[in-house]
């Protein structure tokens, strides 16, 4: 099941859940907000990438959900947004899809403290294969599980390092939340 969510100052982010399990989150964003307005009142949704986009947002209001969890958990990513210190260990993601290694990444990354970074190599070495900085690089670029799996807090051993179509600026913000600068 999707759900929509905004934040303040963020835009408009994304969650899928089944059976009380995050199947994917998309970090609220502006692009999303811009591509899930609706040109008029009674037009069509614009269409990204074929599909036609969410139409509406959760409520700031306790909801009654199918996947009752996610109203709680859009709080929980609203406040991490506005800087406070948010923890999702107790959050159960699909990793079904991964690899044994992938994950592996997922549970280290998920360790790895507020406020706090580890280059891809120790990611890498924290998941049990010292030397696969790439593929951990890789794991980080098709993270589906923004925030919940904090791929933002792994930098380049030489500096900051990418965030995959979401961009640098982006990662930038989300670690300045965390008062890690670089």
């Amino acid at each position: 099941m999707r759900h929509v969510y905004e934040v303040d100052g963020w835009g408009v982010g994304e969650v899928w859940a089944h059976d009380g399990v995050v199947v994917q989150h998309e970090l609220a964003s502006r692009e999303l907000e811009l591509a899930t307005r609706r040109p008029e009142p009674d037009g069509p949704a614009p269409r990204v990438g074929g599909v036609s986009s969410p139409t509406g947002t959760l409520s700031r209001e306790v909801l009654q959900d199918a996947a009752g969890f996610v109203p709680e958990l859009c709080r929980r990513f609203a406040a991490h947004l506005a800087g406070g210190r948010v923890d999702y260990a107790d959050v159960a993601i699909d990793l079904a899809w991964a690899t044994p290694f992938q994950q592996e990444l997922a549970t280290a990354l998920r360790a790895v403290p507020w406020g706090e970074t580890v280059s891809y190599g120790e990611l890498a070495a924290l998941a049990g294969r010292p030397g696969a900085a790439r593929a951990a690089g890789s794991f980080c670029a098709d993270n589906r599980f923004a925030l919940i799996v904090p791929c933002h807090r792994v930098v380049a051993s030489d500096g900051i390092g990418g965030y995959g179509s979401s961009g640098v600026a982006l990662k930038r913000r989300l670690l300045a939340l965390e008062g890690v600068t670089l």
